[in-house]
């Protein structure tokens, strides 16, 4: 069998070699084993277990050391630098460093993940033999992850981006003690900005599927709460403005309710209905204005 990085192997311990250390062997290949990657004590004769990787001049090495990731598995690795012509490297827990290289990550910036994110990713090789990452995809977490109970329907959680899409946002929910995770959709209507790979955000469940046990989720608080918080929204703007009138009103596009409140349509439409029925707003020429207290007559002093 070829001696390949990523692989966690069992070797001879054939010589040693100072001042680098000892040579490894499988019977037909030899590695070396730097003094500085050895755990414990060893002695030519022995078998130990090592993790294959290549150094900074591209030479096969071997490490006792545990990696925090190994070929076949699936990771949860920190972005701790962004090199703006090869792509992002990650901390594998070697003390060196595992490159994601840019064209396994979305081509849309606001996407891609940023230095303290933690992205699911496996290892690959590239055309040199050399380790990279690739980011993990749902054929990778599937096996690994576990159904959610109905008692998860409207609980808030924390979701961990894996795929950002038009369609949707595909995330991992953290499950505690059920298991690694449960695979979760944010639809766009239910995301209120861009996610990024790597990305921790709270999610409420709005929706446990039976078929599978998955969760279609959302960034928006349930319907009635949101409504009020909308609705407060929409006061504070009307109290700072001038005669605490705005010129927006039902009628205003979805592009600008969107760009000055951050709402859809929909919502600035309930929110707007909700403050007209409890008598706070009303409006006139598609303008929004804050009712007045009126004055209290001599009768009622």
């Amino acid at each position: 069998m070829r001696l390949e990085a990523g692989s966690l192997v069992t070797l001879e311990v054939a010589r040693e070699v100072p001042p680098n250390g000892y040579f490894l062997s499988d019977g037909y290949q030899d590695v070396l084993l730097p003094y500085a990657e050895i755990v414990g004590k060893i002695k030519p004769g022995e078998h130990v277990e090592a993790f294959l990787f290549h150094d900074t001049q591209d030479r096969l090495m071997a490490t006792m050391k545990r990696p925090l990731i190994q070929m076949g598995e699936v990771g949860l690795l920190e972005v701790v630098d962004i090199h703006p012509r090869f792509g992002y490297f990650l901390e594998m827990g070697l003390g060196r460093h595992l490159l994601l290289p840019y064209r396994h990550v979305p081509e849309l910036e606001e996407v891609r993940p940023q230095v303290g994110d933690k992205v699911f990713a496996t290892l690959a090789h590239d055309r040199q033999g050399r380790l990279i990452a690739k980011l993990a995809l749902e054929d990778d977490l599937a096996p690994l992850c576990v159904r959610a109970p109905s008692s998860w329907s409207n609980r808030w959680v924390k979701a961990r981006v894996y795929r950002p899409l038009q369609m949707g946002t595909f995330v991992i929910c953290e499950a505690g003690v059920l298991g690694y995770g449960v695979i979760g959709l944010i639809v766009p209507t239910e995301r209120t900005r861009l996610l990024r790979v790597g990305e921790l955000v709270d999610v409420r469940v709005a929706f446990v599927r039976e078929e599978d046990g998955r969760v279609n989720l959302s960034m928006r608080q349930p319907k009635e709460k949101g409504m009020d918080e909308d609705a407060e929204k929409i006061l504070s703007v009307l109290a700072s403005r001038p005669g605490n009138a705005m010129p927006f009103s039902d009628k205003t596009s979805a592009d600008i309710i969107k760009e000055r409140f951050g709402l859809s349509k929909a919502a600035f439409k309930r929110a707007l209905g909700k403050l007209m029925k409890d008598g706070l707003i009303y409006q006139e020429d598609d303008w929004t204005y804050l009712k007045q207290e009126e004055n209290p007559s001599h009768d009622e002093l």
